[in-house]
């Protein structure tokens, strides 16, 4: 998907990443009982905040990073059909290591 949108400053676009709908043990979850995702894949990045001497400060993350945020963080958009998240920066919690999210796929 080509990123249609550009963050400012200290804000970044992601692409919520679903759990499975189906338990461990084969219970089909529906939407209703789903939790709100709080992991995603980055997308796009802003160029980072302003410092109060006007410097840029840059960010610690960059596109293609899989990270957990703040469960009632950020703004959800749809942007051609897809729903994405922008948040800002300082709703990321973590940043899962290249390693855990290629396994993961």
């Amino acid at each position: 998907m080509a990123v249609k949108l550009e963050p400012l400053a200290d804000r970044l676009l992601v692409r919520p990443i679903e759990k499975e709908e189906v338990t461990k043990g084969g219970i089909f979850l529906p939407d209703t009982a789903k939790e709100k995702p709080q992991e995603g894949e980055i997308l796009a990045v802003g160029p980072g905040r302003m410092s109060e001497d006007g410097k840029r400060v840059a960010m610690d993350v960059k596109v293609g990073d899989i990270i957990v945020y703040a469960k009632y963080g950020g703004t959800e958009i749809k942007v051609d059909g897809e729903e994405l998240m922008i948040l800002r920066e300082s709703d990321i919690l973590a940043r899962k290591p290249k390693s855990a999210a290629r396994a993961k796929k």
